[in-house]
């Protein structure tokens, strides 16, 4: 089910590395990677995409099977206008230039977060890339796009709240399992990794929910500099965790 850990379905792979089934990740770190080197904080976008675009390679081939990323937050809305503009013009054109490949490397796209305040035609993109994935049973890539973890979960109460209100629930009825299912990521296996590059060591309102259990492992590399090196050694300090999920280790 959604709301439980995943930890029965994870796989170990390769050279004696445990491969999370289910990777998180906050790709944080554009700006100041672009401030070091005396350039806009766009082209640390650009750049930043680029790093996406070997992440999701890298995860196809060790075998992860989700990937959720944090692209961009419902409070990034109150960074400068031009930039948020720049970010969606991004999106546009990662999309343009990369469903082709998505489609051919088999993986399902799948966007979560609110679709309201977004504009019309970003709208039916988000919807297309969706559905021209829809039928792919590789990786699925799940992006966090004007997404906040404590607005999602406050939306599944609420839908909740309505169904036994609509006497289609008993207030009974109303637990974990239920609660999971109403979420964005209904369906996906809650993570077993989260990282978060940057050196930053919080989750900034990301999966709250999904990552009670979630190993976090943070990076001191910026987002643009993430690179396979940076994937190995994360799953390395994976592999060496102590999953017990409340229990008792060996």
């Amino acid at each position: 089910m959604a709301g439980e850990p995943a930890a029965h379905l994870t796989s170990q792979t390769g050279p004696g590395l445990r491969i999370p089934v289910h990777l998180g990740v906050i790709m944080d770190g554009n700006g100041r990677w672009a401030k070091l080197r005396g350039k806009r904080r766009t082209e640390g976008h650009v750049e930043g995409v680029k790093s996406l675009r070997g992440l999701v390679e890298h995860c196809i081939s060790y075998g992860v099977s989700y990937l959720t990323v944090f692209s961009f937050s419902s409070e990034n809305w109150a960074r400068p206008a031009e930039e948020v503009s720049f970010i969606f013009n991004l999106l546009r054109r990662f999309v343009a230039s990369d469903l082709q490949r998505l489609i051919r490397n088999n993986v399902k796209v799948r966007i979560i977060g609110t679709r309201e305040g977004l504009e019309p035609s970003l709208v039916r993109l988000i919807d297309d890339v969706e559905a021209k994935t829809a039928h792919n049973s590789g990786l699925t890539l799940v992006v966090a796009f004007n997404y906040g973890s404590k607005a999602e979960i406050v939306a599944a109460a609420r839908h909740l709240a309505r169904e036994v209100a609509a006497g289609r629930l008993h207030p009974d009825q109303v637990d974990e399992d239920r609660l999971a299912s109403s979420l964005f990521t209904a369906g996906v296996p809650d993570p077993d990794l989260i990282i978060r590059t940057s050196g930053e060591q919080r989750l900034s309102n990301f999966l709250l929910w999904q990552a009670a259990y979630a190993e976090l492992v943070f990076v001191e590399e910026n987002w643009p500099d993430f690179n396979e090196a940076s994937f190995v050694r994360v799953l390395e300090a994976y592999t060496l965790r102590d999953r017990r999920f409340g229990g008792i280790g060996a």
